[in-house]
């Protein structure tokens, strides 16, 4: 979204523009994030403020859940899963929530709950 170098920059941004609702997201996908941006000027102060304005919401904590998330990480070692994509299929689960956004294209294979497939907003 704050990447115009990104190959589908236009089409995510246009898809983000349309939501008509705040995105839900963890603690580190936003740690990712900005580590991620680190070299594009103003993204990660522009991600934190998303999360300050409330356009993007983070419920998700990880007390009481990391044994779940650290089965999950083991369970696909084979991709391997990192850690805020773990915690997002974690978070799927305590939400009852498939939709998901996201150019990572493991999440086709990624099942939450009992072996559910998430819906993905965009094709990866």
């Amino acid at each position: 979204m704050l990447d115009a170098s990104e190959r589908r920059h236009r089409e995510v941004a246009e898809l983000i523009s349309a939501i008509d609702a705040p995105l839900v997201t963890c603690e580190a996908v936003i740690a990712e994030a900005c580590y991620l941006l680190r070299g594009l000027k103003g993204a990660a102060s522009a991600v934190l403020e998303n999360v300050d304005s409330g356009n993007f919401l983070v419920p998700y904590r990880i007390t009481g859940r990391a044994v779940r998330v650290a089965k999950l990480m083991k369970k696909y070692a084979d991709r391997p899963m990192d850690f805020a994509d773990a915690c997002l299929v974690d978070m799927a689960s305590e939400l009852e929530s498939c939709r998901i956004l996201t150019l990572d294209g493991d999440f086709r294979f990624y099942r939450w709950g009992r072996n559910k497939a998430f819906d993905l907003v965009i094709e990866p």
